[in-house]
């Protein structure tokens, strides 16, 4: 996604016209309307402005490709099947209210699927705060791990609305969620470094201004 995408994005969710943008930011509106046009770029004054503003940070707004993954030529055709399977895992188990399992640990929470030679599980302790990994075999094989911690920080924070965000991962963001993704007074944000090779990241849901919930995670491939 591209800074002029983002920022229309970013602007509708806040519920601004390119009038009331304008005004925050203390430029005309024709700068705002070339700037989501794409026609011009705003000088880093401005970015750190849009930054605070809309609760991101500069380095999200300005580089474009910040969250894809890059697969090598050489490995190409089984990270393609091995992400498609992770996807397809996704909306298959915990995000989906599906395939819940026998705990495999104290007071765990579990989730498996499987298909084609593939078996995911995810396992997870905790509610509010809670930590957890998810893992993929191939043939019986460890090929893929990934860690998460995260957190309820205020009341408003909507599990549904997490599994919602989270079922609306793709190929370009196989790791959790999409890069934004926002239904009604929610928004979910996630931020990646690394590809799927290995990986960190960062996701936060906000309510309306407020944020309501925060996760690290970290993974790549196993051998």
């Amino acid at each position: 996604m591209i800074f002029s995408e983002k920022l229309q994005i970013l602007r509708k969710n806040k519920g601004f016209t390119q009038e009331v943008l304008a005004e925050k930011l203390g430029v005309s509106r024709q700068a705002v309307a070339k700037w989501e046009s794409g026609q011009i770029y705003p000088d880093i004054s401005n970015l750190i402005q849009i930054s605070e503003l809309m609760n991101v940070s500069v380095d999200y707004l300005v580089k474009d490709r910040n969250c894809t993954v890059n697969i090598k030529e050489s490995t190409a055709t089984d990270l393609d099947e091995l992400i498609a399977f992770r996807l397809e895992a996704n909306v298959n188990t915990y995000a989906a209210f599906m395939n819940e399992t026998d705990s495999t640990r104290p007071a765990s929470h579990d989730f498996r699927y499987e298909n084609g030679g593939y078996m995911y599980h995810d396992t997870y302790v905790g509610g509010e705060e809670f930590a957890g990994e998810e893992a993929v075999w191939k043939e019986g094989v460890p090929v893929y791990a990934m860690n998460y911690l995260g957190r309820v920080l205020a009341d408003g924070f909507s599990g549904n609305f997490l599994k919602e965000a989270l079922r609306a991962a793709d190929t370009k963001m196989p790791y959790r969620g999409p890069e934004l993704y926002q239904a009604g007074e929610y928004t979910y944000r996630c931020n990646v470094t690394g590809d799927f090779t290995w990986f960190q990241g960062y996701e936060e849901i906000y309510q309306n201004d407020i944020k309501v919930y925060e996760c690290v995670f970290h993974g790549g491939l196993l051998k």
